[in-house]
């Protein structure tokens, strides 16, 4: 036991199967590591509910952002050894803001983000959670959040967190590739980190590394359609949608139903952003979800007297998993309308209760969005040019139009 006020230890080093030992550099960072508010990310999974596809993708988003950090560590190195003054204060401040920028994820994270709250998004959650902090540590966190909300002076620090080229993405690609194990995610973190620059305060890559950014956009483009937007991954995803929606409606019928005390503020009110402004309790409540909730309350509720909830509910929990159609055209009025026919003549349910149980929409994939924050290639003559342009691969210039599918999913029986 140590003695009253002895100094703790507070540098340690993590062990990540992607990057070996990650070290912890300050004590402020570890202090904010061990908020609950980002102790919650320990408790949400980084890719929902893709384990029922992929069974290894068991990661969290708290493996993700303490990954994030570590490679905004070596990109700052990279940037200071290229030149570019960046204080200690900066960057402690940059990886404070890479480390938070996943904290406004709620439980499922965007399978569920416009079903627990209207009208905000997780990166205005995260931001809130960013204010509150300050108010705990101070200095350092109110310069994270300008650097988080890309009102700091040095643009390229934002981008660092949050662009086509950040450490978000080069961490979640290569983690998500090697926990779902699709080895088509895999990308060079290193050599494109060991490229960056900077030209007139915003974030680019050396020419040299564009055979290493082009395989970027590709291992995006196919993660999305492998794991992502995998078909079953989405059925799985809209199904519990459908039945945190049917939850809500019971909820505000008053209809007795198990739930969190968290939980159940968001099932018995329609949240929007007002809430979250105008009273502190609802991001109080917000602090406390994570993925049991959600999970502990499908468990109970598929012995609800509810059918709908109850088949939704039983269903996730068993995997069996609606069926779903994936096509290049929008699937026709008079197709959706059968299928809803066929589930109403087989299970009973009313007109309203089978919106619950047949879904239709469009999923986009976008793997790199030309003239948004568009990755930028610098030149030996000190030239600027878009990807697009500079890439010899054909590919590239069509991965930079978004692909669209329609899919129709729906329950069946035998």
């Amino acid at each position: 036991m140590l003695p009253p006020n002895a100094p703790s230890n507070k540098k340690k080093i993590i062990n990540d199967p992607l990057y070996g030992f990650i070290s912890i550099p300050d004590d402020l960072i570890f202090d904010v590591m061990n908020h609950p508010y980002l102790q919650r990310l320990r408790r949400i999974m980084q890719l929902g509910l893709s384990n029922l596809v992929y069974p290894g993708a068991q990661h969290t988003r708290y493996t993700h952002v303490l990954g994030a950090m570590h490679l905004m560590t070596l990109a700052i190195g990279v940037l200071r050894r290229k030149g570019q003054e960046i204080s200690a204060e900066e960057e402690r401040a940059a990886r404070l803001a890479i480390l938070l920028h996943d904290i406004g994820h709620g439980p499922f994270s965007h399978a569920l983000e416009y079903d627990i709250v209207h009208g905000i998004s997780h990166e205005e959650i995260s931001g809130m959670f960013i204010d509150r902090l300050t108010k705990i540590f101070g200095e350092d966190l109110r310069r994270a959040q300008l650097i988080f909300s890309n009102q700091y002076s040095k643009p390229f620090l934002h981008q660092l967190v949050s662009s086509q080229l950040d450490m978000d993405r080069m961490d979640y690609l290569n983690r998500d590739s090697f926990y779902s194990g699709v080895s088509e995610g895999i990308i060079g973190t290193d050599r494109l980190i060991e490229m960056l620059s900077v030209h007139e305060g915003q974030l680019v890559l050396e020419e040299k590394a564009i055979y290493s950014v082009e395989k970027f956009i590709v291992a995006r483009r196919l993660m999305y359609w492998q794991v992502y937007l995998h078909k079953t991954v989405v059925a799985a995803e809209y199904m519990l949608i459908h039945a945190l929606r049917r939850a809500k409606y019971l909820a505000q019928q008053r209809t007795r139903l198990f739930a969190s005390p968290a939980l159940e503020l968001f099932l018995a009110n329609d949240v929007t952003k007002e809430h979250f402004l105008n009273d502190p309790k609802y991001l109080d409540a917000f602090a406390q979800l994570d993925d049991h909730d959600i999970w502990g309350a499908i468990k109970v509720w598929q012995y609800h007297e509810d059918q709908v909830l109850s088949l939704l509910c039983s269903s996730i929990i068993h995997r069996n998993l609606f069926k779903i159609e994936i096509a290049t055209h929008p699937f026709s009025p008079d197709r959706i309308a059968l299928e809803k026919e066929f589930v109403k003549a087989q299970m009973g349910f009313s007109s309203a209760d089978v919106d619950f149980m047949v879904y239709h929409d469009l999923l986009v994939n976008k793997a790199y969005t030309q003239g948004k924050q568009s990755i930028m290639l610098l030149n030996k003559y000190g030239e600027l040019v878009d990807l697009p342009r500079a890439s010899d691969n054909l590919n590239i210039s069509a991965l930079a139009k978004p692909v669209e599918k329609y899919f129709l999913a729906y329950p069946t029986y035998h």
